[in-house]
């Protein structure tokens, strides 16, 4: 999958406030946070820029359903399933 943010980008020290608990657990299970973090965001960012793109296309991707639901497809007369 191509990921959706340059992955060269240099790394950017920031503060995030986490459950004391919950940290203590994942340092004892030698969890990289940094690693964790960065996984997790990612793949939020990529529902999110998905999500968005589905709700900005929509009028799009109706009409295009739309289409073929009244014309069919250009291969339909090319398929033998």
């Amino acid at each position: 999958m191509i990921p959706t943010f340059d992955t060269q980008a240099p790394k950017k020290p920031t503060n995030v406030s986490i459950n004391s608990d919950l940290l203590i657990k994942a340092k004892e299970l030698k969890i990289n946070l940094s690693a964790t973090l960065e996984t997790a965001l990612s793949e939020l960012v990529s529902a999110k820029q998905r999500d968005l793109w589905k709700c900005e296309n929509k009028a799009a991707i109706e009409a295009y359903n739309q289409l073929v639901e009244e014309h069919g497809t250009f291969s339909d007369d090319l398929r033998s399933f």
